[in-house]
């Protein structure tokens, strides 16, 4: 009888350490995926600000390009 008790105390702990265990280890998945979310969409933005320099460079070179053959 005191072997089952043992054995029935010993599970609870356990189970109770793992629960506290995957707890912690939940939270501090959830912190880093939304730092690493914040970083994405940081990456994100500036790709499509260098998108858009790009398409500006195109216009502004073709402005060039044009006022170049007016003048010549």
């Amino acid at each position: 009888m005191e072997s089952i008790v043992i054995v029935l105390i010993s599970g609870v702990v356990t189970l109770a350490g793992a629960l506290c265990s995957n707890s912690r280890n939940r939270a501090v998945m959830e912190i880093e995926t939304d730092i690493l979310s914040k970083r994405v969409e940081k990456h994100n933005t500036l790709i499509e600000r260098i998108y858009r320099l790009e398409q500006d460079m195109a216009v502004i070179q073709h402005d060039v390009q044009s006022l170049v053959e007016r003048s010549e």
